[in-house]
């Protein structure tokens, strides 16, 4: 999952160079490699440049706001839904950090240990921070961009 806006850079550079490398080997494949190995070569190329654009996909609609709800269909998904309430709301980690009066790192930190160290205090702070209020529909819980 891409969490900010560097990362965003570094996914859309790697699927770049993905795509180059998946061109160069459609027009010149190694003449004594073997058809099937050839064929697994692509493949995994292609696997690995849609993962890519998946991801790509998912953050630019985090960041544009065309995601307006986000599904919590079970509690081992809230760091993820936190992550994508953040970038929902439009808020980088520095300006989330700032609205909770935390430093920067704190939030990176949070979200590179999938909120592991953060209390339900702290959660229910970033969830007022990122104006999400938690909502259920049916079996799953949703969040919803206001």
């Amino acid at each position: 999952m891409i969490k900010n806006e560097r990362q965003y850079r570094i996914t859309k550079a790697q699927a770049e160079r993905f795509e180059r490398a998946l061109a160069e080997v459609s027009a010149r494949p190694a003449r004594s490699l073997p058809r099937a190995l050839l064929k697994a070569q692509l493949d995994g190329l292609r696997s690995q440049l849609e993962d890519l654009r998946g991801e790509l996909r998912e953050y630019e609609a985090l960041r544009s706001g065309r995601r307006r709800s986000l599904a919590l269909e079970s509690i081992e998904e809230l760091p993820k839904t936190l992550i994508q309430a953040r970038i929902a709301a439009g808020l980088s980690q520095e300006e989330l950090a700032g609205k909770l009066g935390l430093k920067p790192q704190q939030i990176q930190r949070y979200e590179a240990t999938n909120y592991q160290g953060a209390s339900l205090e702290r959660v229910n702070e970033i969830l007022a921070a990122n104006r999400q209020p938690l909502t259920r529909a049916g079996s799953a819980a949703h969040f919803h961009t206001e």
